[in-house]
C-alpha cells in the first residue's frame, strides 16, 4: 500500500523515529472496529510541530491500541497564516465551514457575536474534534485553533496591525475581490484575517465599526447574496488562489508535498 493512501491520526505526544504511543479511546475504537486495522499496519502520524511520522501499529486490541513510531515521512512546515473570523451560524451549516476553512488551510477560526447574530455559543470541543478530523483527511500538518466567540467590538480592539482585515461586505462600498487581491495595497501582507458576518449581515454601525480598524479591506463576492458559510469559503478560495499556499509564488507558505 502506498503510504499516501494511508489513515492519518492526530495526536499530542511528541514524535521521534523509535517512540511508542497509545491511542486515545475515541482513536482505539475508530482504528479496531471501524477501519480494522491488525498489528503490523501503517498509520500516519502528525502534531503540528514535529511534522509527519510513519507508525506501525505494535499492539491492537478492542480498549488499547500500542504505535511504534518510524521514519519522518514530511518535516514540519509552516502553513497559511490565515484567519476566519465569522459569526456563528445554525449548525449543520457552521459544521461545514468548519471542515471545509480546515481543508482550506486557515490557521485560527474565531467566531464573532453582532447585532444580527442568532446563535450564541459554539461547542469548542466538537468544533476543534471537527477541524482535527478534516486535517486528518486533508494531509495537513496542523490543526486550526477554534476560539470562543467574542464581540465584534472586542475583536477589533485587539486585532493585530500587521494583518489584514478582509471584510466581505454584501452591501455598501466595497471593492471586487479579484480587484482587491490584486492591489499593491493589500499584497504587502502576508498575513490576513477573512471576516464574514452572520445570516441576516452585518448591522450599518458595525459596517462602520470595521471601517475604522486598521487595515481594513472591504470586498465584495460578486452580484449575488451569499450565505454566510457560501461567503466564507468563496473568500477563503480566493485568498489561497492568489494570495496564498495555491499560487505558485504564495507568500504564506503551504503544506504541499516537497
Amino acid at each position: 500500500m502506498e503510504l499516501r493512501h494511508t489513515h492519518r491520526l492526530f495526536v499530542t505526544d511528541k514524535l521521534a523515529e523509535g517512540a511508542a504511543l497509545s491511542a486515545t479511546p475515541d482513536q482505539t475504537h475508530y482504528l479496531f472496529h471501524v477501519l480494522r486495522l491488525k498489528s503490523g499496519d501503517i498509520v500516519r502520524l502528525f502534531n503540528g510541530r514535529d511534522g509527519e511520522f510513519s507508525g506501525n501499529i505494535a499492539n491492537i486490541g478492542k480498549n488499547k491500541v500500542e504505535i511504534k513510531v518510524q521514519k519522518q515521512t514530511r518535516p514540519q512546515q509552516a502553513g497559511s497564516d490565515l484567519w476566519l473570523c465569522c459569526a456563528p451560524i445554525k449548525k449543520t451549516h457552521f459544521d461545514f465551514l468548519l471542515e471545509k476553512a480546515t481543508e482550506l488551510g486557515v490557521s485560527e477560526i474565531q467566531s464573532i457575536l453582532t447585532q444580527h447574530t442568532q446563535v450564541r455559543e459554539i461547542n469548542a470541543n466538537r468544533a476543534y474534534s471537527i477541524c482535527r478530523e478534516a486535517a486528518e483527511q486533508s494531509d495537513r500538518l496542523s490543526v486550526p485553533a477554534v476560539g470562543n466567540p467574542v464581540s465584534l467590538a472586542d475583536l477589533i480592539d485587539v486585532f493585530p496591525k500587521d494583518r489584514a482585515l478582509i471584510v466581505c461586505a454584501e452591501w455598501g462600498e466595497a471593492v471586487a475581490i479579484h480587484d482587491a487581491f490584486h492591489s499593491s495595497e493589500l499584497r504587502k501582507f502576508s498575513k490576513a484575517a477573512i471576516v464574514t458576518g452572520p445570516e441576516g449581515g452585518f448591522a450599518a454601525e458595525e459596517l462602520e465599526l470595521l471601517r475604522k480598524a486598521p487595515n481594513a479591506f472591504f470586498v465584495r463576492l460578486g452580484r449575488r447574496i451569499l450565505r454566510a458559510d457560501t461567503a466564507a469559503i468563496a473568500a477563503l478560495t480566493c485568498w489561497q488562489a492568489v494570495l496564498g499556499d495555491w499560487a505558485s509564488s504564495g507568500k504564506n507558505g503551504g503544506e504541499r508535498r516537497p
